[in-house]
C-alpha cells in the first residue's frame, strides 16, 4: 500500500510540470501599470509586484512569483550586468517565465530576465 501511495504522489508531482506553460514578454512594474493601463512602466530594483506584457495582454504573478521575479530582476541589474548596457537610458526588460496560470495569475516555476 505504501508503494502505491508513493507512486501516486510521484505521478502527481511530475504531472504538475506537464502543464507548465512558457511566456515571453516585457517585464513591467504591476503597481505602475495598474495606475496607467495605457503605459507599461519599466520595473526598478525597488519594485515588488510585477507583470508580464505579452502582446496586449498583461499577466500578473502570484506573491511567490513576484518574489522570484524580484530576485531575478535584482540579480540581472547587478553592477556587472548594468556595465554591459552603455545606453544609460530606460530600456525594455524582456523576461521568459515558465509556470502555470491559475486564477488569472502566473505561478512562476522559473524566470529568465534579459
Amino acid at each position: 500500500m505504501q508503494i502505491a501511495t508513493r507512486i501516486c504522489a510521484l505521478l502527481l508531482f511530475v504531472s504538475a510540470f506537464a502543464f507548465a506553460e512558457t511566456w515571453t514578454g516585457k517585464l513591467v512594474d504591476a503597481n505602475c501599470s495598474a495606475m496607467d493601463e495605457k503605459s507599461a512602466c519599466a520595473p526598478t530594483t525597488s519594485s515588488t509586484t510585477f507583470a508580464l506584457k505579452v502582446g496586449e495582454k498583461l499577466h500578473k504573478f502570484d506573491s511567490e512569483g513576484n518574489q522570484k521575479v524580484a530576485e531575478a530582476y535584482r540579480k540581472s541589474q547587478s553592477g556587472a550586468e548594468r556595465a554591459k548596457d552603455q545606453t544609460g537610458g530606460e530600456t525594455d526588460v524582456t523576461a521568459t517565465v515558465s509556470g502555470t496560470m491559475s486564477n488569472d495569475q502566473i505561478s512562476v516555476e522559473s524566470v529568465d530576465i534579459r
